[in-house]
């Protein structure tokens, strides 16, 4: 499978832009990914930390799943991977974990997002407020964090991949 990426408009109108940077960068996680095996895709950035690739979208489903279904929708969506007992529960893996299951639950969370915030203006407030901040938020804000989020961590998905076979780029 490969990944296009698509680059937003130059002249979109202010949503379509939000929401092409979006998909963006959730279309370059997704090109970081490809070609690589299971095992690849589980290894570990840099002892002791257990960032991976694999990891990164297991985080990433989940963030998707948090802001969109149970921020802005107010939905009950409990987390896939991680729990209270174990706040980094998306970055342990074992050998069960695969590379199809995990793509699969993050592409069914984005289109879940998506559907989420068709039914809001950028200046709609959430149905629910964020369980740190006890804030509530508008899509615009939650549409700007997701950028920020997937464009961040697309910085240590880049590092991680030139470790695992010297890709580089894109």
């Amino acid at each position: 499978m490969t990944t296009e990426r698509r680059m937003p408009a130059l002249d979109a109108a202010e949503r379509t832009m939000l929401e092409g940077w979006l998909d963006f960068h959730r279309q370059t996680l997704a090109v970081k990914c490809e070609g690589l095996t299971d095992a690849q895709l589980r290894t570990a950035s840099v002892e002791p930390s257990p960032l991976s690739l694999m990891g990164l979208v297991r985080h990433m489903t989940d963030v998707e799943r948090s802001w969109y279904r149970r921020v802005l929708r107010g939905e009950e969506a409990p987390p896939l991977y991680w729990s209270d007992d174990d706040p980094d529960g998306e970055f342990r893996l074992t050998e069960a974990d695969t590379w199809q299951e995990t793509y699969t639950a993050w592409q069914s969370e984005i289109e879940a997002a998506r559907q989420a915030a068709a039914g809001f203006g950028l200046d709609d407030l959430s149905k629910s407020r964020h369980r740190r901040t006890g804030k509530e938020m508008n899509l615009r804000w939650i549409h700007t964090h997701m950028i920020e989020e997937y464009a961040r961590h697309n910085g240590h998905a880049d590092l991680i991949r030139e470790r695992i076979d010297g890709a580089t780029g894109s």
